[in-house]
This record gives structure tokens, sequence and C-alpha cells, in this order.
């Protein structure tokens, strides 16, 4: 999407919840409903703690290695360019292919909600909406920051508005672990659903453009922690005032039924509308960002320098494969079939990223027992997925392992056709970065002499990583700046930080980061550094 050049916590945050909320929650609620009955929000919860552990490895690498490349960059950065990251990549397609025909399945679902029962105008408008906007990122139209950042809000303010109505009329009764299924079922109940949590990685992908590389990590647990809780108390809402009777006859959109109890009609209407617009917006956005960068990585090994500028220009045959075969499984299979295959890619997509973060520990700054605990907690997840199709229905097992075995199959044909292989960096942008960073002896001194042009009794220091030479570790420059006249504001330091770039032609590939302290202070910063070096 078309966003803002620098972006601020609260966009970030927005990220992720956008992506998280945006249309996963409106499908699999009637699903969770089905499988896990009155457990369906501890299916939920324990959905949201494998999403929030996973999210630490992705706060981690995403400040380390910030790249439009996302999760296929930390896979290369991790092991390396080999069939291994190559095959994850297109498994990883696979799973956006899967989660655009869940979209356009609630699409189908709630619009046709809205007359009746129709199975036909249910798979009729599944298809218009994919072929919609297959046609708006052929022309390649974007949504703007602010239409987006609006729509999340919108989506976000539904839910609580359905929930703080709702809890008034949930009965309590309907909770008691009498009526539970047993354990194992819960628990993979919660894995089919997991994909309602795919989208927090998109705030990796905009890395790059976040303003301060430090609010990464509060964004990432911010939005999982706000979409658990609100899945979550959806859950109650639904699960204590729908009867069994209920959920089965409006299992595709349950979340409309669930609102009708405490706001009737209109809320219903109000629920279709929000589950109308997340779905139809998160097509249009899996399309333009994630599905189209692992195809880009797919095609060529690496982005585009120009990918950003025109949408599908580079592969105009990708949008055109993403949206068939998406148009063929919605038409083709099941609510349960979809959203198994997508949870379970991203199940195993996640393992591989925190298995990528415990490798990648002394790089990162990474907590090996948090990550390893966040690899386990996917991969017993995804054992239990794979048990329970195996025992339930074996047919949506084999789709799965088709889906596995057929992303690493095409990846090895491909490269022995092509010769093409992954790039050592997916981002060129972050290869310029790491480059930068290693010689940054060649552009410091400027930047230290600039400061001290402007404060006279500057005293100019390398701090940090860098400073200690951990070359390996460091995801910028720290430079401090001892005077008796800082910038009194952050609004002055900010203008100072550009003002530095445009005069010595710094590029945002130059990842300098400008402190300042007064002379009593000096001391505690040096300390803090550990070592330093005068400039």
């Amino acid at each position: 999407m078309a966003r803002r050049e620098k972006i601020g916590l609260l966009e970030a945050w927005s990220i992720g919840v956008g992506g998280m909320i945006g249309g996963g929650i409106f499908a699999v609620l009637g699903l969770s409903l089905v499988l896990a009955k009155t457990a369906a929000p501890i299916a939920f919860l324990v959905a949201g703690l494998v999403a929030l552990a996973t999210s630490y490895s992705y706060a981690k690498l995403s400040v380390r290695y910030p790249s439009e490349g996302g999760t296929i960059e930390y896979l290369v950065r991790a092991y390396g360019s080999g069939l291994l990251s190559g095959g994850l990549n297109v498994m990883l397609l696979a799973s956006y292919i899967v989660m655009i025909a869940l979209y356009a399945y609630a699409f189908g679902s709630y619009g046709a909600s809205l007359v009746g029962e129709s199975v036909f105008l249910k798979h009729l408008l599944a298809a218009l909406v994919i072929a919609a906007f297959t046609f708006v990122n052929a022309l390649g139209a974007v949504i703007t920051g602010r239409v987006e950042d609006a729509l999340v809000l919108f989506k976000l303010g539904i839910l609580i508005i359905v929930v703080g109505a709702g809890l008034s009329f949930v009965d309590w009764a309907k909770f008691s672990p009498a009526t539970w299924p047993s354990p194992v079922n819960i628990i993979a109940g919660g894995m089919i659903i997991f994909l309602a949590y795919e989208g927090f990685e998109l705030i990796a992908n905009a890395a790059q453009d976040v303003e301060d590389p430090k609010i990464l990590p509060k964004a990432f647990y911010g939005a999982v922690i706000t979409v658990v809780t609100v899945y979550v108390l959806v859950a109650i809402v639904a699960a204590g005032t729908l009867t069994p009777q209920q959920v089965l006859k409006a299992r595709d959109y349950a979340l409309a039924m669930a609102a009708k109890p405490a706001l009737g009609e209109a809320g219903f209407l109000l629920v279709v509308a929000a589950a109308l617009a997340s779905t139809s917006s998160a097509i249009n956005a899996t399309l333009y960002g994630t599905a189209r960068i692992s195809y880009m990585v797919a095609r060529y090994g690496q982005l585009p320098p120009s990918v950003g500028k025109n949408v599908w220009k580079k592969a105009p045959e990708g949008l055109l494969i993403i949206s068939l075969l998406s148009l063929l499984l919605v038409e083709t299979a099941s609510l349960e079939a979809i959203s198994t295959a997508g949870s379970g890619g991203f199940l195993l997509v996640f393992t591989a990223v925190n298995l990528a973060a415990v490798k990648l520990r002394r790089e990162a700054k990474v907590n090996p027992v948090i990550a390893g605990a966040g690899a386990a907690a996917a991969l017993f997840a995804l054992a239990l997925l794979i048990y329970r199709m195996a025992t339930m229905n074996p047919g949506q097992l084999a789709v799965f392992a088709a889906l596995l075995m057929g992303s690493f199959l095409a990846e090895l044909l491909y490269r022995t056709a092509t010769g093409r292989k992954l790039a050592e960096y997916i981002d060129e942008r972050l290869k310029r970065r790491e480059e930068n960073i290693r010689r940054w002896e060649a552009w410091v001194p400027k930047v230290a002499e600039a400061l001290r042009r402007r404060f006279r009794d500057a005293e100019v220091y390398l701090v940090g990583s860098v400073a200690r030479g951990e070359l390996h570790a460091a995801h910028d420059v720290d430079i401090l700046v001892v005077t008796r006249t800082p910038p009194k504001s952050r609004k002055e330091e900010k203008r100072l930080h550009e003002e530095i770039r445009r005069e010595l032609r710094l590029t945002k590939q130059h990842p300098v980061d400008i402190h300042f302290a007064r002379p009593e202070e000096k001391e505690h910063w040096l300390r803090h550094s550990g070592k330093y070096k005068k400039l």
C-alpha cells in the first residue's frame, strides 16, 4: 500500500492490527464455534499465544534486518539462498493464495446473507470480488495510508461495539467445562483458525520506513495483544449468545448473527458491512503487498529496485496466476479445507522464522529461550493440526501435503529450468545499508565535522555496537554529541538529522542515529556504551 515515508508507532500498530483483522475473524468465527464449541475463546487464546511468541522473533529480526522482503529476508539470512529458503518462500506464497480464497469466501458468505442462503450467489460474489481487485491491481491503483488507517479503526470499532453490547446477553452457564470437547480438539480447533492471526508480520515488511526501529517490538506486541483480546471477547459473545443450531445454520457469517441479540437487525447489517469492507480490502492488500513480494522473489530471486513504483508491471503474469488459483480454490474447497491449509502453511513458515531467530541470535540479540519456545509452540501446534487432519479428514492432510511438496518441487523445477537462485539479499536496500555500516569510516567523520560546525563546544563520539566492533549486530551507527546547547526538542533533533543528511547527501541506507548529552551526562553515556571512539 502507498504509505507515508516515515511510519510511527500508531501506524505500525495499525498495519499489524489491520493485517490480522483483515477478514479472518469474519470468516473463521463460525468454524471455531463448530469445532471448539463453547471453548472457542480458549481456542482463540491458544492460537493467539502462538502468534505472540512468534512476534518476538519478528520484532528482533525486523530491527536487525529492516527489509521489504520481511519473512523471506529472514529465511535467507538464516538458511542461505538454497532450496530450503526458496521452497519456504513458495509455501508462503501458496499460503497467501489460500488467504485470498478465505477472504473471498467470507465476502461471498456475508454478501449472500443479505438475501438468504443462496449458494450460487455466495460463489458468484466470491468470484466477482477476486476479479474486481485483480483489475484494480492491474491498473496499479493503491489505497492510501489514511484510508487504510480509517478502515482499521472502523473494523476495530465494529468489533468493540459488538462485544460491548453483547456481553450483557451472554449465558455464562454455557461455558461449563463439561460442555467442552477434548483438550486436543480445542487446541487443534485453535490451530485450524490460526490464520486469523496471520498479518502481524506485515509490520516487518514496512520496517525500512519506520522512523525509529525501537518502536517495532512495541508495534508487534501491541498489535498481537490487541487482536488476541478482541478475538477472545468476540468468541465469548458468540459462544455465549448463539445456540448450536444457529451456529450450524449461519456458520459462514456467524459474527453477524452474534450481533443480533444485542443490536438487532441493525447490528447484523453493521457487521455485514464491516465484513464486506474488511475482506475486500484484505484481498487488495494481499495482492498488492505480501503475495506480490513472494511472487517477485520466486521469479527473480530478489525484489526488483522499482517494485514499489509499478505494482505488477515487472511480473503481470503473477497477478493472473495468483488470482486464478485463489478463484479455483474458493470455488472448489470447503471453508474448513481452506482454513486448514492456510493455517498449516503459516505454522510451518512461522516455525522456520522462530528457528531462524535462534540461529541469528548473535546478530539480532535474540534470547534463544524465547525464540526456541516460539518455534516449539508453532511446531507442536502444526503437529496437532496434522494429527487432527489424519484422524478426522485424511483428504485435508493430502491437500496440505500436496501444498508442501508442491512448493518445494515448483522451486526445484524453476531453479533447474532457469538457473535462477535467491539473491544474497532479497531487498537491495538492506544490502546497501549493511555495506554502509561496514564502511562507516568513509562517511561518519563527515557527520562528526558537520555536527562540530553547528555546536562549537561539541565533543563527538562513536558509541554503540559499531564502537564495540560488533558490526555483525549493528542495525545503525550511533553517534554521541556532548554539548552544553543540545536541541531543545525531539522535533528540533529530527530537523537537524535531515539537514545533515541533505548537506552530506546521505541516503536512507546510511543508518546514522545521533544522540545528544550535556557534559555532566557524558560519563554515563560512555560507560553505558562500554567502548567508544572520539571522532
